[in-house]
């Protein structure tokens, strides 16, 4: 099949969960005999990257009109263009969906979480993500939830069914350990917090508790947010010694961090399913998780929830970093096994195959 891709920042990922599942998925799909292009905002030295065409397009550098932009002109683009399915990520770019199939190309949009919700947007972006939730549920061919939780709000408010396909995540540790070492952390003796730094992602708190915790491990505070700089300012404020906050790192150091930490915590508020604790889940860290439905239902017994409160958080990260090496095995192969058995790239990527061959053979 001919698929594109529109809707994130593009691949290779060096933004966040969208990207990563782009990339992810259509490096899967080429391997399978696909031809694949994702739209992107960046550039890359090369016109393909690992078998997926990648054409890049401008957008408008502004918190509000980055995503849209970009995606609204990657839908005219593609119009010229032929493809015997469309997928979209991002639930604010619904409006752009039924352009292509008019045109007689289907189209899938992948909702991600209840954006709404996030504390960064003002009102009239609420309102935008309100109304596209709306548009979601008629004007692309298909929708897809990547957590249960988020099928069954649409249900509910909107009486729509969708595809439930959630986020995949590699198994196992890497060995390589230069880039935690460069970062002057020591393997399995450090906390790691992987996300956007944005207030619904919670890096503060995560910070302020740390600091409460009595230990010789380091908190490495990792990613960063393109408009987010009074936030991220307040994060970086603090004096001890043992928290290290470097910026955003993708790809082998990334993979590296996930791999050796002790323990992972997951603070994010709002979305689906989170690609970051599947991954942390996956190379078998004790993982300490935001208790929301979406975290419950990717976690379950696999890892421990905490309440959005600084005591908490501290007591539950004093308690993690207080397990015996035993301790920390058993809840180790309970996070490895529940990733193998539910959230495995094979999986994600077989079930988008079959709806993007469903969709392409029914129009």
């Amino acid at each position: 099949m001919r698929i594109a891709l529109l809707g994130t920042r593009g691949i290779p990922a060096n933004y966040g969960g969208f990207e990563t599942f782009a990339e992810e998925l259509s490096v899967r799909l080429v391997e399978r005999g696909h031809e694949v292009t994702v739209y992107c905002r960046q550039p890359h030295p090369q016109p393909e990257y690992r078998g997926v065409r990648l054409r890049y397009l401008p957008t408008l550098r502004h918190k509000y009109f980055d995503t849209v932009a970009h995606t609204g002109l990657s839908t005219v683009d593609l119009l010229f263009r032929r493809f015997d399915v469309v997928l979209y990520c991002n639930a604010a770019n619904a409006v752009f969906t039924l352009w292509p199939r008019l045109a007689g190309m289907p189209t899938a949009l992948n909702v991600d979480g209840l954006e709404y919700r996030r504390k960064k947007w003002n009102q009239i972006a609420k309102l935008w993500y309100v109304v596209s939730e709306w548009l979601a549920t008629f004007y692309p061919s298909a929708v897809v939830t990547d957590a249960a939780t988020i099928r069954e709000y649409y249900l509910q408010r909107f009486g729509k069914e969708s595809t439930f396909i959630p986020y995949g995540a590699e198994v196992g540790k890497l060995p390589g350990t230069e880039h935690v070492r460069a970062l002057g952390l020591e393997p399995g003796k450090y906390v790691l917090y992987v996300s956007r730094m944005e207030p619904e992602n919670n890096a503060l708190l995560v910070r302020q508790a740390f600091e409460q915790v009595r230990t010789d491990y380091k908190l490495a505070l990792i990613g960063d947010a393109p408009y987010a700089a009074d936030y991220i300012r307040q994060v970086k404020e603090t004096r001890d010694p043992r928290i290290i906050i470097p910026g955003a790192i993708y790809g082998e150091g990334y993979h590296q961090l996930q791999s050796h930490s002790a323990v992972y915590v997951q603070a994010t508020e709002v979305g689906g399913t989170h690609p970051a604790l599947l991954e942390a889940m996956g190379r078998g860290a004790l993982v300490l998780y935001l208790e929301t439905p979406e975290g419950a239902e990717t976690a379950a017994d696999a890892a421990v929830p905490f309440q959005p409160d600084v005591e908490d958080l501290a007591r539950k990260l004093q308690w993690a970093v207080d397990q015996p090496a035993e301790e920390r095995t058993i809840w180790s192969r309970r996070a490895i096994e529940r990733i193998e058995k539910l959230y495995s790239w094979k999986v994600v990527t077989d079930a988008y195959e079959s709806l993007f061959n469903e969709l392409a053979t029914s129009k």
